[in-house]
């Protein structure tokens, strides 16, 4: 049941001036899209031309989130949890849940083509985390809206190859008792969103050589790769590798050269492999799947980065 002191709760904490990330939002919610947290209306539904269409401007990352969607809705289904895929809009596209569970999941608007906006549902996970382009939690009376402090949302926002805000993989879930767990989710969430957004970057340069560069990202929110083409140019960048070398659709129609051929550059991508493998105990898959990277491609780096040799890798 609602909470009905929450509206007030949440009033009270912008007239007192707080000045956090979730009061941030909430004033957002109030001063710019006019909201009212008393609100308890369920979030509007596209109609299902309009959803169908949603979906096709997904393209290339909807088929790429196939098997992880699957993987994360196996770690995470059997705790109540749903997992939902959504546009740059924060409309879900595509989901995973237990059959049992889903007239629940629908009564509260995580379904596909429900509108979670921060724009139209105030502070929530995916919403919020779209606005902020950060991986986040928004738990219970975090919310904006009273209806929605039943529920418990971890997000992580997808990139495209273009490394424009495409998305963002949710794991909701309306049963209470979830806090020691938010770490746990958060991290699968996030290296789930990091394994399409790779996949889906490696999709889009099929015949070009993915160069990994060191990750510096505070929230892992994006994997730092590079596309480098027969000439040794630098043709693709993720949002995570624009930032770390400051680059630009200029920069890159311009011609720039692979920095993989520098010795900092190479041990830089050294140290990734290395840490993926220690991570995963040498298993070469695994590590592969952490990457963002098939197993024969991992093999061609490691002979490459001179890694291989008198190592236990399996």
């Amino acid at each position: 049941m609602a909470d009905p002191g929450h509206a007030e709760k949440v009033l009270s904490v912008l007239r007192d001036g707080a000045a956090t990330p979730l009061a941030a939002s909430w004033r957002r919610s109030l001063t710019q899209h006019h909201l009212d947290p008393e609100n308890r209306k369920p979030p509007e539904i596209l109609s299902e031309a309009e959803l169908r269409a949603a979906q096709d401007q997904m393209g290339s990352l909807l088929a790429a989130a196939q098997d992880n969607l699957d993987a994360l809705f196996q770690a995470v289904g059997d705790g109540g949890c749903c997992v939902l895929l959504t546009n740059a809009e924060g409309v879900p596209v595509d989901r995973r849940g237990v059959a049992a569970d889903d007239p629940v999941f629908r009564r509260w608007g995580l379904w596909n083509g429900a509108m979670w906006s921060e724009a139209r549902e105030g502070t929530n996970g995916i919403g919020t985390c779209i606005a902020e382009q950060r991986v986040l939690t928004i738990h219970r009376d975090q919310h904006f809206h009273t209806r929605n402090i039943g529920l418990s949302c971890t997000v992580a926002p997808l990139f495209d190859a273009a490394g424009r805000l495409a998305g963002a993989l949710d794991v909701s879930s309306c049963r209470p008792g979830l806090e020691g767990l938010t770490g746990l989710i958060e991290r699968a969430v996030t290296d789930a969103a990091r394994r399409i957004e790779a996949r889906a970057f490696r999709e889009a340069f099929p015949k070009a050589r993915i160069v990994l560069l060191p990750d510096a990202s505070a929230d892992r929110a994006s994997t730092p790769m590079l596309a480098v083409d027969g000439d040794d140019l630098v043709i693709g960048a993720s949002r995570a590798a624009r930032i770390a070398l400051k680059l630009t659709d200029e920069t890159l129609r311009k011609g720039l050269p692979s920095p993989d051929r520098t010795a900092d550059l190479n041990e830089a991508e050294r140290a990734a492999v290395r840490r993926a493998l220690t991570q995963t105990g040498g298993n070469v898959s695994a590590a592969a799947a952490v990457l963002g990277l098939s197993r024969a491609t991992l093999n061609r780096k490691l002979k490459r980065l001179d890694l291989a040799r008198g190592r236990e890798f399996h």
